[in-house]
């Protein structure tokens, strides 16, 4: 369980504001007694400059091993220009989208934890966030040549908001970055950990729908977790839980990937790691793997360019049909079926347009693929989904729709011994989070097409015979592990 603390210079200056237990003084941080669990603290007096309050709270914070916003490095960034500067390396593009709303040649506007009052300029506050995380910032731009420039960043305190507008933009800021702020002690759940669901509620196909999330969340309460949805924008609270599940498509080149690699970095149970996300994202890799450990799976080449003689090559070792496919595709995303020597040119050359690489296997048609789900390297649960009609993939992916085939879902004890064992053996090899690994079977030969991260959990599909005990056992893990982590600490 993690407390958060909102340090202030005096009470005084939290009186525009609703109030909060979780406020204190400085001196009353400094004389704190040692919180239970992570403390995560919000820095907000008045200055921040070198041996004042605000400086000092900083400071005894990281040697306390709080979790403290802003950290005693972005408070020394933000002290020079040519310090911050460096941190908006790579800025340019965000910084081109923005046009002069009314000719203006400079710019000034505040952020509140990475939102600000003007929609168009939200993009570029959040980024700011991300790089320089403080609570309060005031933002010069002035523009230059065909684009805006950042020509001043200012850290704020509580007392450089005079007006209603920017304390009523904070209040709703520090509400939606951190909800707890809000809650009476009372209201509160008794919990010993804190759980991190991280989504989008945009995604199309997402791995949990709105039901399977409110599941979790229900079975995370009967083992002492208190779970609660968070999205993009809440990287910087990651300190505040004790663990993160991902529960939107994940990809390297994703903030999902950046969320996990944080949450890592905080000492936070995570499902799914960092390295599980590496090894399946990347097919090219994931290929390579199951190779060298003799695991079956289709006959595959790597392409790395169109080059006539080289798919003459593939086509005579594969024979047609060649399914293609770009190493991190997704939900039948990114794959081509070609059944003659036209199709194979024209779609390699395209997806060599997307992806360096690109892996060329061999067609094994099936009714049906397995999904054998597996957590902590014991199975979990086991499903059979159908090809979509008239289609070749589970997934038909058309102008606006997509379409899927059936679905059956049975015990893992039900499941042919030689799909389990090879389901097994994959998925050891990934690590021991939460993986579905893709099975392709005819007779007693059974081939490992992938193995995901992340994988789908819908209400009423993958728990269609486990029902909520299949929540329940996720969960039960991540207890498992905050309880080893907490002996450990």
């Amino acid at each position: 369980m993690s407390t958060l603390l909102i340090v202030v210079d005096t009470l005084e200056d939290w009186s525009p504001y609703f109030p909060s237990g979780d406020v204190i003084s400085f001196e009353e941080y400094l004389n704190l007694p040692e919180p239970k669990g992570r403390v995560r603290v919000i820095n907000l007096c008045r200055s921040r400059r070198y041996l004042s309050p605000g400086y000092y709270c900083s400071l005894l914070a990281e040697a306390r091993q709080h979790h403290i916003l802003p950290s005693l490095k972005v408070i020394n960034d933000l002290s020079r220009r040519a310090l911050y500067q460096l941190q908006l390396v790579g800025m340019i593009e965000q910084l081109q989208r923005l046009q002069p709303q009314h000719g203006e040649s400079e710019l000034r506007f505040r952020s509140f934890f990475g939102d600000t009052a003007e929609v168009y300029l939200r993009p570029l506050a959040q980024e700011l966030f991300e790089r320089l995380p403080c609570p309060m910032l005031e933002v010069a731009l002035r523009f230059k040549g065909d684009r805006w420039q950042v020509k001043e960043l200012k850290l704020l305190g509580l007392s450089d908001l005079t007006t209603e507008g920017d304390q009523d933009l904070f209040a709703r800021a520090l509400d939606q970055f951190s909800r707890k702020i809000w809650r009476k002690p009372s209201a509160r759940k008794p919990a010993r950990y804190d759980l991190a669901i991280l989504v989008d509620p945009e995604e199309s196909l997402p791995p949990s729908d709105p039901r399977a999330l409110k599941r979790f969340i229900k079975a995370a309460a009967k083992v002492g977790i208190e779970a609660e949805l968070i999205g993009r924008r809440d990287l910087q609270r990651l300190a505040e839980f004790d663990a993160l599940f991902i529960r939107k498509t994940t990809a390297i080149d994703d903030y999902t990937y950046r969320f996990a690699k944080k949450a890592e970095s905080e000492g936070l149970v995570v499902i799914d790691d960092p390295a599980s996300i590496m090894r399946c994202c990347n097919k090219v890799y994931l290929s390579d793997l199951l190779r060298r450990h003799k695991i079956p799976a289709p006959r595959t080449e790597i392409l790395c360019s169109s080059d006539e003689a080289r798919l003459h090559e593939v086509a005579e070792r594969l024979g047609y049909p060649i399914v293609l496919k770009i190493p991190d595709g997704s939900f039948s995303r990114g794959m081509a079926k070609v059944d003659d020597w036209a199709g194979l040119r024209e779609h390699s050359r395209g997806l060599l347009k997307q992806s360096a690489l690109v892996l060329a296997q061999e067609f094994l048609y099936t009714e049906y693929d397995w999904r054998i789900g597996v957590l902590n390297q014991k199975p979990l649960y086991a499903c059979r989904y159908y090809m979509a009609k008239k289609h070749w993939q589970i997934y038909k992916h058309g102008e606006g729709a997509v379409q899927s085939g059936g679905f059956d879902t049975l015990p893992t004890f039900e499941v042919p011994k030689p799909v389990l064992q090879v389901a097994m053996k994959a998925s050891k090899l990934i690590g021991d989070g939460l993986y579905g690994i893709d099975i392709k079977q005819s007779g007693n030969r059974a081939v490992v097409i992938e193995v995901n991260d992340n994988p789908s959990i819908d209400s009423g599909v993958e728990d269609k015979y486990l029902g909520d005990e299949l929540y329940l056992q996720v969960m039960q893990e991540f207890a498992r592990r905050l309880e080893l982590r907490g002996r450990h600490d």
